[in-house]
């Protein structure tokens, strides 16, 4: 086993730590950079509990299940003005939109004045409520590497140093043949 700090093999017990709020498995050297950890007790269950419990019948989950989205949307550019314009077409108040979609009216401002980006859930119910489209398309950049290379860099990334050794490579095969 390693230290999950040092990255030095552990001899002897492990000890488990708490170190800016994670918690690792360390060596003793790196035990005094953080607070011992302690797991909570289980609790314990009675004996006439656990035997009703295995006879149960499975039982279904009744909590509602988050909607998955796509991972690749984004929000539109002018997001706040587009929201705050459908909702005075509606003729919707702060308080009216936020009744209606279940948010509080100071969520709502901070939207439409862009201090607050909205979450995925959150735009889609404004989307439905205004009738209007704030999440399109992620457009990722393309960057070549010969750009990559025309920029004056003082130090290389470690995806600088994966695309050198992997056109070296290249390059070797080419020279075998």
């Amino acid at each position: 086993m390693r230290c999950e700090v040092c990255g030095k093999r552990i001899y002897g017990k492990p000890q488990k730590v708490v170190i800016e709020g994670a918690v690792m498995v360390v060596c003793g050297k790196c035990a005094k950079h953080g607070a011992i950890y302690h797991e909570p007790p289980k609790p314990k269950l009675k004996t006439s509990i656990k035997r009703n419990l295995s006879r149960s019948s499975p039982t279904v989950s009744t909590a509602k299940s988050t909607p998955k989205l796509e991972e690749n949307l984004e929000l539109v550019e002018g997001y706040g003005l587009k929201v705050r314009k459908a909702r005075e077409k509606l003729g919707l108040s702060h308080e009216d939109l936020g009744r209606k979609i279940g948010e509080k009216v100071s969520v709502l401002k901070k939207i439409e004045t862009e201090k607050m980006i909205p979450d995925n859930v959150l735009a889609k119910k404004l989307e439905h409520a205004l009738q209007i489209k704030l999440l399109v398309e992620a457009k990722e950049p393309k960057i070549k590497y010969e750009a990559l290379q025309s920029r004056r860099v003082k130090t290389l990334t470690l995806g600088d140093v994966a695309n050198i050794k992997t056109r070296k490579a290249e390059d070797a095969k080419e020279r075998e043949q």
